[in-house]
């Protein structure tokens, strides 16, 4: 037994820190968000040949995602589920006999298409539904199952770019569709929709991947507009958002980014408005949040104005949270201003606590690492920070290019969705340990669930057992897994310490720098929780909890006390102000302080 020694005190800045950690604007319940891949989660076809079309590989529906389905999703302690990919984008497959016009292959990537090459705002993809003329309808019934079920309702918003082939023509009457009334002949211009790049014709980048023996026509754009990353060449590489065009906010960007806002509403750029009435659209039907793709490629000015007018325009009842929105952004310097000024109520932790755990998760790094990621950014704005550790742009946990094992994400689990109040989330698959291990098609084998192929996923099918959602085919070890994940989000719900309480870093990591222990408190619950991220072997340590928290937790010190593990262990050990635990390899143990 080794002892550990207090680092440094966490209690001397905790005042200061206190304000940053109470901004405002943040819902009074900790969200559990579902991500679905909707077009692959009720898939049943198992055939999986790479680049494969609808009918070889199979596509799941709304309709899939049944009563069953979501009351086991509730049963799983989740709040919100975000259904991803929803909105219609740019496919290759065809619709042309029920009227949807068919997109050019070259400028499409993969079979299914990428979700974020947005093709009608006003849309659904009709891919998902049963009955395509009846789409629009299907969604909605989702919409109203989800709720039912218990269970709030979030889309992805993508503000940044569209599709190269955009054309909205199931918009509201009276509707103006996006360049409908732009100036191509000027490069920049306040209420263009897009940016162009006058006498000069597009060109497809070469060598972007297409299926074998894939028949095509010439893509013809011209003038060429601006691609979605931000490129302004009429020939962008293939490696980036080619099949998207970049919109114009009022930012002339290749003139270092001079912003022509106006300050009254008449005075805003066309686009601001013609995005605000999407965002309505989609409240309108029920919508209880949106997932904003590359939030932060948009000026923060947009979302200051824009984000107060959907919230304003369906009040909730008393007790129930606003509509909600989460930012994808990867910028620390940039979170404050997108909270603060852009009234965002959530922002991805992904180059925050997502990279520092994945370190250790792969057996690198040191849990340090951990208190400096906590003291920055993403400590500091900790109710606002989205914790996940798989999305649908990350690599799955056990595959060969992250952790190789789906267990490595106990402890980092544990910490993301306990050590602070902002929500915590799971991507479909991840409690029943998705493998992906071959080449999907455009996606190829790079350890990601494809979002632009269709695909059935083995581990979610056996799960799902044929539509029957009570995961008859899973293994003894998935079922496991997907234990803890429930047993995990409980312990979340159920708990007032991690809900509301004031996280305090203990500064302690046992002999070999692999475990992270730290409190969680209310006036009514105290919690010591230690996470061991070695991989072979459980620790034995002593936690020394100092008189500044005991202090902080208006208790006591120095007197005898029973440490009751209230998540997977459900021991307990009797310490003082020091209490000796023994943490299992790749495991969490949670103290309640008697």
């Amino acid at each position: 037994m080794a002892a550990t020694s207090l680092l440094a005190n966490p209690l001397a800045t905790a005042a200061q820190r206190l304000s940053e950690w109470t901004a405002p604007n943040v819902p009074g319940d900790k969200l559990l968000v579902y991500q679905i891949f909707t077009r692959l989660f009720g898939n049943k076809k198992t055939t999986n040949q790479p680049w494969g079309n609808l009918a070889e590989n199979g596509v799941g529906k709304f309709n899939d995602i049944t009563d069953k389905a979501l009351q086991e999703i509730n049963k799983l302690g989740i709040s919100h589920v975000w259904y991803t990919g929803v909105i219609e984008h740019a496919t290759m497959t065809g619709y042309s006999s029920l009227g949807i016009p068919t997109d050019n292959p070259l400028v499409v990537k993969g079979r299914a298409g990428s979700p974020y090459a947005i093709k009608d705002y006003y849309d659904v993809d009709p891919d998902l539904a049963v009955d395509v003329r009846n789409r629009m309808a299907e969604f909605e019934a989702l919409v109203k199952r989800s709720h039912a079920n218990g269970l709030k309702v979030i889309i992805d918003f993508v503000p940044n770019h569209v599709a190269r082939q955009y054309a909205s023509d199931a918009r509201p009457e009276g509707v103006r569709d996006l360049g409908e009334t732009d100036d191509p002949t000027k490069a920049f211009d306040r209420n263009n929709n897009f940016y162009y790049l006058p006498d000069q014709p597009f060109v497809v980048p070469s060598g972007g991947p297409l299926p074998p023996n894939l028949l095509t026509t010439p893509y013809e754009e011209d003038p060429a507009k601006a691609t979605g990353n931000d490129v302004f060449k009429a020939q962008p590489d293939v490696g980036d958002w080619y099949e998207t065009i970049k919109l114009n906010y009022g930012v002339d960007i290749q003139q270092e980014r001079k912003t022509y806002f106006g300050s009254t509403d008449a005075d805003r750029p066309d686009t601001w408005t013609k995005m605000r009435d999407i965002l309505l659209f989609w409240a309108g039907k029920g919508v209880d949040g949106f997932r904003c793709d590359m939030a932060e490629m948009v000026p923060v000015e947009f979302w200051g104005w824009v984000i107060p007018q959907v919230k304003a325009a369906r009040p909730t009842p008393p007790g129930t949270p606003p509509i909600v929105f989460i930012a994808e952004i990867y910028n620390p310097a940039q979170y404050r201003n997108y909270i603060e000024t852009g009234h965002f109520d959530y922002l991805y932790d992904k180059v925050g606590l997502y990279d520092t755990v994945r370190k250790l998760m792969e057996g690198k790094g040191s849990t340090t690492e951990i208190s400096q990621c906590l003291d920055g950014e993403s400590g500091q704005l900790g109710r606002h920070m989205l914790r996940f550790l798989e999305n649908h742009d990350e690599q799955r946990i056990a595959s060969r290019f992250f952790a190789g094992d789906p267990w490595a994400a106990v402890p980092a689990m544990t910490l993301s969705a306990t050590a602070q109040t902002g929500p915590a989330m799971l991507y479909f698959g991840q409690e029943v340990g998705v493998n992906p291990t071959q080449a999907e098609g455009f996606q190829g084998d790079d350890g990601r669930t494809t979002i632009f192929d269709y695909w059935g996923i083995p581990e979610y099918q056996a799960w799902a057992n044929g539509g029957t959602f009570d995961g008859g085919k899973l293994t003894a070890s998935q079922r496991s897994l997907r234990q803890f994940y429930q047993q995990l989000n409980q312990l979340v719900n159920g708990s007032e310490a991690i809900r509301l309480g004031t996280f305090l870093d203990l500064r302690q990591y046992g002999p070999t720098n692999t475990l992270f222990s730290y409190l969680r408190y209310t006036a009514k619950q105290r919690l010591l929780i230690v996470c061991n991220f070695d991989r072979k072997q459980a620790v034995k340590t002593t936690i020394t909890i100092p008189a500044e928290a005991w202090q902080a937790m208006k208790q006591i010190g120095n007197k005898p006390r029973i440490y009751r593990d209230i998540f997977r262990a459900k021991s307990q050990v009797k310490g003082t102000d020091s209490v000796t635990v023994t943490v299992p390899a790749l495991g969490a143990l949670v103290l309640t302080i008697g």
